[in-house]
Formats: C-alpha cells, structure tokens, sequence
C-alpha cells in the first residue's frame, strides 16, 4: 500500500511526464515539415495594371516540400527514445531511493519505539535502585553517595527520552513526505540483496550507460547531416486571356511548373565535421562518465557491505557482553541469598 503510494510522489510524476514527453518528440521527429504555400503574381506591369494587356503576366499557386533526409529524423526520433528510455530507468531509481528511504524511516521510527522502552524501563530500575540505596544507608551503609550518581543518571536518561522525541518528530516530518502521512507499519524482512558483479546490476550505472546510448544516436544524427535534405515544389500558373487591344491580342492558358531540390554538404569541413568531431566527444565523456559512476557505486557498495559486516559482528559482542552480565547477575543473586552480598550489584548489572 505504501509503495503504491509513493509511485504517485510529485518526483516520480515529474520523471514520468519528461519521458512521455520525449517518446511525443520521437514521434513528431520521423514527420516531415509544413508544406509551404504560396500565390501570387508575375510579370505585372506597375505603369499600366493589367491581367490582360502584358503576354507575361499570370496568377500562380505554389506548393513547396522540404524533406529532410530519413537518416536524420531517424536519429532524432532515435535520440529521442533513448531519453525516454533513459529517464524510465532514472523513474525506477527514484522510486526505488525512495522505497529505500521509507523503509529506513520505519526501521528508525521501531527503534525510537524500542529505545523509549528501554529507556523507560530503564529509569524504573533506578527508582528501584534508589529505593535499594535507601534501605542500606537506613541499615547504617555509608552508600549515601551513590544516590546523587543515581540521580544523574536518571537525568541523562530524561534528556534521552526528549531527543528520542525530537528525533520521531523528525522522522514523522520525512515519512509525511514521502507518503503524506505518518504511517505505523513494521518494516519489511530486509536480506542481502544477491550481485553477479556486473556493474549494470545499479541503477546508477544503468542510467549512465543510457546516457552513452543517447550520445550514440546524437553521433548517427551528426553523421546523417552528410547526406542530403531534399525538397519538391509544384506550381500552377494561369494567364488571362488578351482584350485584343494591340498589345494584348492572346489566349490565354494554363501550365504547370514542378522541380526537385537538395542540398550539397559544401561547408562539411566547417559545419558537419566539428559537430560529428564534438558528437563523438560527447560519446567518449558518456563513456567516461559511465566508468566513473560504475567505480563509485561499486565502492560505494563495498561501504556499505563493510558496515553490514561490522554491524553483524557489534551485534554478535553484544550478545556476548550481554550474556557475560546475565551470568554475573545470577552470580551475585546467588550471592545475596546467602546473605553475604548487596541487592544493589544485581540492579546495576540489569541496568548495564
């Protein structure tokens, strides 16, 4: 339910929309520009304004045509699917940072929950301790010390409970973040997640390695500017039939004009060879930057790895310190119930 939730968090909608944005932009890519069309006059004379007196003056309607070679739109639309493709993969990671994020607040939010116990059943075994102190300094012990140690302690244990508030109060913010409420659920069973050792397993690297793709489709579009755009254009023209007044004795008529155009890569040395020569640039630093970001997550994962390992073993000590005092705890109770020790050790022990 919380997952489904955070599918719809503004980031995510924002990614989303960009790669459907640039799917519509390889779409319109492979289509071809607006004709161009045009009327008009040649041939009017501006003396003697006349559609019939002057043989060379007609009425015209053009229409124009570019088409920019295939290879090109292809590219384009080819580019512009890899950035789809790329911002999906930058989506899932997002959603993932952010999955990841929850659940570490849920974890957090469990251990304030178990910190506040223990820190709560902590300060009743110093009441219980003092109560302890005061029966052996009534006994006549000169133990009267330890009362103002006690004291203090239950002190750090106050200032504890409040920055364990503060910190929920913190973590309450985070969690209305992602989800817009403050959610009361057990985090989930985590377990080591299982790597092949190819470094597109992260999606760090993954969303470089799109970034190389893209570079690659702009090197495609670089090197189909060689080829030529094309264009075609059609006109009808129509002459006015004469008056039969001595300069206009002529029939009038209807033709057709039509031709095909396309461009020589003239300038290639000064436009099409700098930008295939920085397109290939831009691939190489894709390529670079692709490595870059593979060795940082990999170390970054060999961090973590590390941390895991050595919070496996702080648990396994204190387990063992743990035991260690359970044993002396029943040690000195043994003790005590044949009368030759204090009560006192034994609370120590529970609070330690």
């Amino acid at each position: 339910s919380l997952e489904a939730i955070l599918r719809d968090h503004p980031a995510l909608s924002a990614l989303g929309s960009s790669a459907l944005a640039d799917r519509g932009r390889a779409e319109g890519a492979l289509g071809l520009p607006d004709p161009v069309v045009s009327l008009g006059l040649n041939n009017f004379p501006i003396f003697s304004p006349s559609l019939t007196e002057y043989l060379p003056t007609h009425k015209y309607v053009g229409v124009r045509q570019a088409i920019p070679n295939s290879a090109k739109r292809k590219a384009g639309s080819l580019k512009s699917l890899r950035s789809a493709a790329k911002t999906e993969l930058e989506t899932e990671m997002q959603f993932q940072s952010l999955r990841g994020q929850l659940i570490q607040l849920l974890i957090e939010q469990q251990k304030i929950d178990q910190l506040r116990a223990i820190a709560v059943k902590r300060d009743r075994k110093y009441q219980e301790l003092s109560d302890i102190i005061e029966i052996e300094i009534n006994a006549g012990r000169s133990v009267i010390f330890r009362l103002a140690e006690v004291e203090v302690e239950r002190a750090e244990v106050s200032r504890k409970l409040s920055e364990l508030d503060g910190a929920e109060a913190e973590i309450e913010a985070q969690l209305i973040n992602l989800v817009g409420f403050t959610p009361k659920v057990k985090a989930p069973d985590l377990s080591l997640q299982p790597w092949s050792g190819n470094a597109l397993a992260f999606y760090a690297v993954r969303v470089a390695d799109a970034g190389v793709n893209i570079m690659d489709a702009a090197v495609q579009q670089a090197e189909a500017d060689f080829k030529p755009d094309w264009g075609v254009n059609l006109t009808y023209q129509q002459r006015e039939s004469g008056r039969g007044a001595p300069r206009s004795n002529f029939d009038g008529d209807d033709w057709v004009s039509g031709g095909v155009s396309f461009t020589i890569p003239f300038w290639a040395d000064k436009k099409q060879e700098p930008n295939l020569r920085a397109a290939k640039n831009d691939r190489e630093s894709a390529r670079y930057n692709r490595m870059d970001v593979a060795r940082r997550v990999l170390s970054q994962w060999k961090r973590f790895d590390a941390r895991r390992t050595v919070a496996a073993e702080n648990i396994k000590i204190f387990d063992t310190k743990i035991g260690a005092i359970d044993s002396r705890i029943a040690s000195q109770l043994i003790t005590y119930e044949t009368g030759a020790g204090d009560y006192s050790p034994i609370i120590d022990g529970e609070i330690a």
